[in-house]
C-alpha cells in the first residue's frame, strides 16, 4: 500500500481523510449522515478529512469500519492509514544516540523541501524498514 497526501483543490488531505472521503462517496453517505451515525459534528469529520485534526481514537475507527462494513484487511488498512495520518508529528530525540538525533533534526529540516516523488521514495523505504523490524 502506498501512502501519500492527496489534494482536493488547494486543500491537502491526509491518507486517512482521503480514504474516508472515498468510502463516503462509494457508499453514497453524506458527511452530515456519517457525522450523525458517529455522533460527531460534520465540522469534526471535515477536519479529519483535511488533516486539521489528528487521527481519531480506536473506538471511532472501529465505528467507521462498522459503518462501511470494513473487516479483516480493509479494517486493518484503515487503522494503518489513521496511524500514518497525524498532521503534526513530533520526534522525541532526547533518548536517541547522537547520530540518530542528528538524523531526526536533518530530516525535520529537509522534509518540507523534498518533492512528492522523493517523499514517496522515502516513505516506501521507511515502510520496508519498519516491516523488517
Amino acid at each position: 500500500m502506498v501512502y501519500q497526501i492527496a489534494s482536493i483543490g488547494s486543500v491537502l488531505m491526509t491518507p486517512f481523510g482521503e480514504k474516508i472521503r472515498e468510502l463516503r462517496q462509494i457508499h453514497g453517505i453524506s458527511m452530515a449522515d456519517m457525522a450523525a451515525h458517529l455522533n460527531v459534528s460534520s465540522a469534526y469529520l471535515s477536519q479529519l478529512e483535511h488533516g486539521k485534526r489528528g487521527a481519531p481514537g480506536v473506538i471511532m475507527i472501529d465505528q467507521i469500519c462498522a459503518l462501511f462494513g470494513l473487516i479483516w484487511e480493509d479494517a486493518e488498512d484503515l487503522k494503518t492509514l489513521a496511524a500514518l495520518s497525524h498532521p503534526r508529528v513530533v520526534i522525541d530525540a532526547k533518548d536517541l544516540g547522537k547520530d540518530a538525533m542528528i538524523a531526526a533534526n536533518l530530516f525535520a529540516q529537509l522534509l518540507p523541501r523534498v518533492s512528492e516523488e522523493e517523499a514517496r521514495t522515502m516513505a516506501e523505504w521507511l515502510k520496508t524498514r519498519l516491516d523488517q523490524s
